[in-house]
Formats: structure tokens, C-alpha cells, sequence
């Protein structure tokens, strides 16, 4: 399939979808993408039913398609000794910030897809579905599909793109290692076995039959040519919208990416498990750098989260981001403040370079 039939297939008029970025977005970036003719995405992992219902009411009414994301994993068992051992690792940063570990309670702060979020896919027939980490067990894709959606996931090797398409997906999303946020793998946790965009497209172009959507490392109009030629019929890109004006991403995050935030550089991300448990890239920060990025101490996805609230409060209060995951990919350089549309418009070849 190319470029121009998978837009077609999607009802875009540019073969662009934004990456679903749970924390630095709501629906207004997806509805700006979606003006634009790409593929704008909402993410739910950290949305509630009665906020993610509202958002979905403004994004059906646009007549636009759009992209609803969920993450498929399995939540983990509260593992109290776990939790305990990475709070006393923790225990000298809250001891600085005059804090007290055992009063920060315990929680998940990411939402799977279950029965209650395949009811939300039913009421409101989303165009597009998209999963991160796998899939949903077997019945509940099938109620995803019996809802008219199509439906892409992602993988980061040939091995899950192949498992993918042999459960049924409509396209694969290849997502290279110089991606910002989560990792999607599912199969493998070693690392080592994912590739750069560059070499894992062209692979898993060859492995499959489905369309591939290139993801990772991708800000402008070149690589979305680069995609392309290797055989991709789409690209999905991130990390350069977070300074878009309808981003939500936050003050600090902002700064960290233009190079304004003392002791972060914008061009030195790191994959990490510090910040949720689960690997995913972000600029390098203060945790990451005493800490190490990956440390297997960390409590399991998504528990490892919640003893840093009260670490990430308090340095942002005080204009510091030594405790803030500050997801972006490796071409943090493509953010460029302004219109999502305009963004859109320039990956098309619509408009020139900012």
C-alpha cells in the first residue's frame, strides 16, 4: 500500500498521524492534526471515563478521523517489599526536599484496556484504534473491531510486527529506538534486539503484508521521505509537537527543549525505567544521571511513578525538572513553537520549513 492509498484508506489527505503522548497532550492537539488532514491521536492511559467520554464528544463532532489509544498491559501485583526498597533508594532526595516517604500513598496512574474502555469504543465508534504493548485479549479486540475501527499497534522488532499481523492488525507501526516516551515491546524485554528506525522499516516492511507506519526520529520533511523510501506507507511523529501551541506539555518540559533549563541539553535523551517502571526515552535529567537510566529496582510499570510525585512537585515548583519525565525523542531539535497545523502542513511538503 502507499502513501497516498493508506491516507486514503484512513480518509487523510496527508499520510501524517501524531503519536498518542499521554500527559503533554488532550484532544485539542488531535483536533488540530485532524484539520490539518493528518491523523490526529488521543492517548486514555491516564484518562478517566467521564474525561475521556468529553474529549471523545469534541473529536466525533469535528467529522474527522481520529486515533484512540490504549496500552495493553498487564497490571502488575503491589509488590510492598519492592515498593519499599525503592523509596529507601529514593530516601536522600526526600530528606533534601524535607519530605516524608511514607506518606506518599501508592498508586497505578495507567489504565489498560479492559472491559469498561471497550464500552467507551462502542458508544462512541472511533475511526481508528491503536494499542501500545500488544494487544487486548482476543474477545475485547473483537468487540474493538465489531465497532467498525480500524486498528493499528505497535511493534519494535519483525518478530512482534509478524505477531501482530497474524492477529489481525490493519497496519503496524515500527517504532524505531530513537522514539521518545514508552517502548512498545511486548515479546522482549532486551533492549538490544530493537533497532533504529532506518534499519527496522525496511525489515519489517519485508515481513509483513499490512501496511507500516514509520515511528522515531522522524521531525521533518526529510524523514518523512526517508520513511517512505524504505518502503513505509506512513510516518507517526511525536516528539516535534510538544511545543506546539495546542500541547499541554508543561513549563518546565518546554524549557528543557528549547535549551532554557539549567543542567538539561535538549539533545541528550536516554532510554529509562526511573519514572514509570517501563522503558522509555526522555531527556536526560538530575535522576537519570545519579540514578543511572535504568535501574531494575524500580517497582514494575506502572508503579514505580508514584514515589516521585511529590519529588517531581516540589523541584517544579522551584523551576527545576530533577524528578520530571521529560519524554521526547531524538529529534527533540524539530520543536518549533507554534500551530500543530503547521507542523503537519511542513512533514506533507504542503508548506516550507519553519
Amino acid at each position: 500500500m502507499t502513501a497516498v492509498d493508506l491516507a486514503s484508506w484512513l480518509g487523510l489527505r496527508v499520510p501524517v498521524l501524531q503519536a498518542p503522548m499521554a500527559g503533554v497532550q488532550d484532544g485539542r492537539l488531535a483536533l488540530a492534526v485532524a484539520a490539518a488532514g493528518g491523523l490526529g491521536a488521543l492517548p486514555t492511559a491516564t484518562l478517566g471515563v467521564p474525561a475521556l467520554r468529553e474529549a471523545l464528544n469534541e473529536l466525533r463532532a469535528c467529522g474527522q478521523p481520529y486515533n484512540l489509544n490504549f496500552f495493553c498491559h498487564r497490571p502488575p501485583v503491589p509488590d510492598a517489599a519492592r515498593e519499599h526498597a525503592w523509596r529507601e533508594t529514593l530516601a536522600t532526595y526526600y530528606r533534601e526536599a524535607d519530605l516524608d516517604p511514607a506518606g506518599v500513598p501508592a498508586g497505578a496512574g495507567r489504565q489498560p484496556f479492559d472491559e469498561m474502555l471497550a464500552g467507551v469504543v462502542e458508544a462512541f465508534r472511533p475511526p481508528v484504534v491503536s494499542f501500545h504493548f500488544g494487544l487486548p485479549e482476543p474477545a475485547l479486540l473483537a468487540r474493538v473491531r465489531a465497532a467498525g475501527a480500524k486498528v493499528l499497534a505497535s511493534a519494535t522488532t519483525v518478530a512482534e510486527a509478524q505477531w501482530l499481523e497474524a492477529r489481525g492488525v490493519d497496519a503496524v507501526i515500527a517504532q524505531g529506538l530513537e522514539a521518545g516516551g514508552h517502548r512498545g515491546h511486548f515479546l522482549d524485554d532486551d533492549l538490544s534486539r530493537q533497532l533504529g528506525t532506518l534499519a527496522l522499516v525496511p525489515q519489517v516492511v519485508a515481513a509483513v503484508r499490512v501496511p507500516v507506519i514509520a515511528a522515531g526520529g522522524i521531525g521533518d520533511r526529510r524523514g518523512v521521505e526517508a520513511a517512505l523510501a524504505l518502503g513505509a506507507a506512513a510516518v507517526q511523529v511525536g516528539t516535534a509537537f510538544l511545543l506546539c501551541d495546542e500541547a499541554t506539555t508543561g513549563p518546565v518540559h518546554r524549557s528543557a527543549l528549547t535549551g532554557r533549563l539549567q543542567g538539561i541539553d535538549p539533545s541528550h535523551t536516554a532510554i529509562t525505567n526511573l519514572f514509570t517502571g517501563r522503558p522509555a526515552r526522555g531527556l536526560v535529567n538530575r535522576l537519570m544521571r545519579e540514578r543511572g537510566p535504568l535501574d531494575p529496582t524500580a517497582p514494575a510499570f506502572p508503579l514505580a511513578g508514584a514515589a516521585l510525585v511529590p519529588l517531581r512537585a516540589h523541584a517544579e515548583a522551584r523551576g527545576r525538572a530533577d524528578f520530571t519525565p521529560l519524554w521526547a525523542g531524538q529529534r527533540a531539535d524539530a520543536c518549533r513553537p507554534g500551530p500543530a497545523g503547521d507542523l503537519v502542513r511542513q512533514l506533507a511538503g504542503l508548506d516550507p520549513p519553519r
